[in-house]
């Protein structure tokens, strides 16, 4: 057996052991708590009928009962339906008996014990002492389950005891509940010890992760020349909370797989329904030559369009299950945006549109040089679909202290009130001023995604003037020394 073998058993034990003894405490507790509850209601009914009781006798202490036993006829008679947390209750099951002073039943609700001697009942020997009385017998000898809770006050008249009132319920009346309360109990525990149980092997699972995640801070030691504490602690913690933010997906079944099944399958309805469209357009063997290839290039353009949408969610998933970056590299910020502006003079050349670039600061960032050109890239284009003709899109690197900002600024429309909030959800996309056509709406969520991975904040707005701007603010590569 080898370690975390022997360490699930262990705690499985333990888990076992503690739920059992808590299960048996909270079982054996059930009964007593629900007896409690019933002869604190006895309690107060058997005072009500003494004092009503002591109101209808004469002051020489002669006890009046005779008008109890019309009362419970009638009580007894009376049939309703009352839903006590999903039990019926159809009847009345409360029983009352008056006693003398010599312990004497005068009265009996259920006409069983009249003219009976009961002064040798704890609870009516304790009651005509003036005491509180009570006691728990079965109704007929040796059979437990016709129990019956008594619970007895004295009746006093001109400050002398004449007698006592017994207050009686069936032990089954109140049974059911405590059955129930016990079923409940035990669900609950085992629902418990199945959900710890599943936790309990998940996580075994992922007790070798920490030797990876030593091993992984190791050799990202052995890369830093000269080693660097804060930079260390800082990559052993990201790379820890990484783990942990993957075991925690992995425990809530959430790689965004039915996300992506519905947002993609709403996303491909608008192409599909026009090629499908076109198709049984056609078929019409009398259609002119012109509308023929008009049709044929809207097939062509939604095919298109259907494989853009395609691609770029296969690229935002994969990047979507990366926890961090992996190995990184110092990144000059400077170069790469000259790369990109000069990519980017070439995609506005045919609407006029030109790229200002001002990237004086010499900064480097740590991180993934093809994915931060892919967002910067993204964002660019951006600006280039929503700059009117003969446009210009700036750009500008500004450092600020320990972060840089990357700005990036159209000369556009800007953005309504209502896209503020939602420009990176996924497929969700304006259309583009000289075309009037939207994108796929995956690329400004792809961005975000990039600025998370490498500890950065994206922001998208409007400018001061007019236009949009696009900040991306990234953390500065440590100094080298």
């Amino acid at each position: 057996m080898n370690a975390r073998t022997r360490i699930l058993v262990g705690i499985l034990l333990v888990y076992a052991i503690g739920v059992a003894v808590l299960m048996w405490r909270l079982l054996a507790d059930i009964d007593p708590r629900y007896r409690e509850s019933a002869e604190e209601s006895l309690v107060e009914t058997a005072h009500l009928m003494a004092t009503l009781v002591e109101q209808r006798s004469g002051a020489d202490g002669t006890l009046d009962t005779a008008w109890l036993e019309p009362l419970f006829r009638e009580l007894y008679a009376r049939r309703f339906e009352a839903d006590i947390f999903g039990f019926k209750k159809r009847s009345v099951e409360l029983r009352t008996m008056v006693v003398d002073a010599h312990g004497i039943v005068l009265f009996d609700s259920i006409g069983r014990h009249e003219g009976k001697d009961f002064s040798q009942w704890r609870d009516v020997r304790l009651a005509l002492q003036g005491r509180y009385g009570a006691r728990t017998s079965p109704d007929f000898d040796a059979d437990a389950s016709t129990s019956v809770m008594v619970v007895s006050v004295p009746v006093t008249i001109g400050g002398r005891i004449v007698g006592a009132v017994s207050v009686a319920k069936p032990a089954q009346s109140f049974g059911q509940f405590i059955d129930a309360a016990r079923r409940k109990t035990l669900i609950v525990g085992a629902t418990s010890v199945v959900a710890v149980l599943l936790l309990v092997v998940i996580v075994s699972v992922w007790l070798v992760r920490p030797f990876g995640l030593i091993g992984d801070t190791l050799r990202y030691a052995r890369r830093q020349q000269p080693l660097s504490l804060p930079r260390l602690g800082r990559y052993a913690l990201g790379t820890l909370g990484a783990a942990f933010d993957e075991m925690r997906d992995t425990l809530a079944g959430r790689y965004f797989v039915a996300d992506y099944v519905q947002t993609l399958t709403h996303e491909l309805k608008s192409p599909l329904s026009a090629i499908r469209g076109a198709a049984e357009l056609l078929r019409e063997p009398a259609m002119p030559a012109a509308d023929r290839q008009r049709f044929i290039a809207n097939v062509g353009r939604e095919t298109e369009r259907i494989q853009e949408i395609v691609d770029r969610m296969m690229e935002l998933t994969a990047l979507e299950r990366r926890r961090t970056l992996g190995p990184t590299e110092r990144v000059p910020l400077g170069p790469l945006l000259h790369e990109l502006a000069a990519s980017a003079e070439a995609a506005g050349a045919p609407r006029h549109i030109s790229i200002a670039l001002d990237s004086d600061s010499d900064v480097a960032v740590d991180g993934d040089a093809l994915l931060l050109r892919r967002a910067v890239g993204n964002l660019i284009d951006n600006a280039i679909d929503f700059s009117p003709d003969g446009g210009t899109v700036a750009i500008t690197l500004q450092r600020k202290g320990r972060r840089v900002d990357i700005r990036i600024r159209d000369q556009g429309p800007g953005l309504p009130d209502y896209a503020g909030t939602r420009v990176f959800e996924k497929f969700f996309s304006l259309a583009r001023p000289h075309s009037q056509r939207k994108s796929t709406g995956l690329g400004l969520a792809f961005v975000k995604k990039i600025a998370e991975l490498h500890r950065a904040r994206i922001h998208l707005g409007n400018a001061d003037g007019g236009g949009a701007l696009a900040v991306l603010n990234l953390p500065c590569a440590e100094p080298m020394r």
